[in-house]
């Protein structure tokens, strides 16, 4: 999930000084990187197999040797707690906002259904996106 929300506010949490491109290994589910501290959150680009948001030692990732960048990620603990919620938000409602309708109904009157549309038109498959706005908002930079 954090992945996801550091892509809809444009902050990956990365200096550009601190970016390490070059080749890169990962051997046994793991890419060996001492310029990581252990827990530290970084991002892998350029890989084919394991682009996308880790916790050093990353453990699990696929195997391969790729030209690329590991950006390490300085995550403030508000908004690792903020995803945290995101995620938990995401899990209890996400598959009612990607639901296609709404339904409202009074016992023996009427019942109606209609199509579902997020906040302002916006895709219900980023509907925590619109919920948790506001909390994200201090995080956002511009494109």
């Amino acid at each position: 999930m954090i992945d996801q929300v550091c892509a809809m506010i444009h902050n990956w949490f990365c200096e550009a000084a601190d970016v390490r491109a070059g080749d890169f290994t990962v051997e046994g589910g793991a890419l060996a990187a001492d310029f990581l501290l252990p827990e530290q959150y970084f991002r892998v680009v350029g890989s084919v197999f394991n682009d996308g948001v880790w916790q050093y030692p990353a453990e699990g990732m696929t195997d391969e040797t790729f030209t690329g960048e590991i950006w390490p990620m300085r995550l403030p603990r508000d908004f690792v707690a903020l995803c945290g919620e995101i995620e938990a938000w995401q899990e209890k409602y996400g598959a009612t906002m990607l639901s296609p309708y709404t339904n409202e109904s009074v016992i023996g009157v009427y019942s109606y259904t209609k199509a579902a549309t997020g906040t302002g038109g916006a895709s219900s498959a980023t509907a925590w996106a619109d919920a948790f706005a506001a909390k994200l908002n201090r995080w956002r930079k511009l494109r």
